[in-house]
């Protein structure tokens, strides 16, 4: 129970990788509170496992959410997971300003934001753990809006560990390769997938519990003297 007594927020816990990262830092003591958009019944059900944990809806399309998602944790934080973001089909060709704004509100300036407000309330010492992708360094075809706001989230991640370090707050990303999640598997073919796993080290699919652990890792104090780095959990896709 390394992070008994300690509170932690979620975005974008209710499946996938965030819903893991919520079970493993439940597990591991804290009382994390988690967000989610649309899935009333997932987040109902992981809020039920545990004794603990509890879900807020929050579209980060709409900033004014981070006023009811930090309002839950006021009396203090030691954990932010920026997990929660969106990745359209964005070919440049037909690329659109609404589009642009879309993706860079919900995956930079929530985020970003977030990390502004977790500024104001976390208690010295604390965590901040940011979502990114391997594909900041393998840019995917028809995805530039997703790899742009991720590398721009990496800025982030290596300012706010400066700017930050002063109180013992650690910054850093975890950049996951191909997870095994619902969105892996209906947004690529399954040739697509066997082609991925035989170029992975580790000869298989990541699973959501793999980046979880790397979190927890993170979010624990074992990892006290590691900031601003970025953490690619891909089981050797990119070497």
């Amino acid at each position: 129970m390394t992070l008994s007594g300690k509170t932690a927020l979620v975005t974008g816990g209710s499946r996938g990788i965030g819903r893991a990262i919520v079970r493993r830092l439940a597990s591991d003591g804290a009382r994390v509170v988690f967000s989610y958009r649309d899935n009333v019944t997932a987040a109902d059900e992981l809020a039920g496992e545990f004794e603990r944990v509890s879900a807020v809806r929050a579209d980060q399309a709409d900033l004014a959410s981070l006023d009811a998602l930090f309002g839950t944790v006021i009396d203090g934080l030691d954990i932010l997971v920026n997990n929660a973001a969106i990745n359209p089909p964005s070919p440049i060709r037909k690329l659109t300003g609404a589009q642009f704004d879309e993706v860079m509100t919900v995956n930079v300036k929530f985020p970003a934001l977030a990390i502004r407000w977790a500024a104001e309330v976390m208690r010295d010492h604390g965590r901040i753990i940011n979502i990114s992708t391997l594909n900041t360094v393998v840019p995917a075809p028809g995805a530039v809006l997703y790899c742009a706001s991720k590398a721009a989230l990496e800025q982030f991640t290596a300012v706010a560990a400066r700017e930050l370090g002063d109180r013992g707050i650690t910054v850093n990303a975890v950049s996951p390769g191909a997870t095994d999640t619902d969105l892996l598997r209906a947004s690529n073919p399954p040739e697509a997938l066997a082609r991925t796993t035989g170029l992975t080290a580790l000869g298989r699919l990541g699973r959501p519990e793999d980046i979880a652990d790397v979190v927890a890792f993170l979010a624990g104090p074992d990892a006290r003297w590691i900031t601003g780095q970025n953490i690619r959990a891909t089981g050797g896709l990119l070497l």
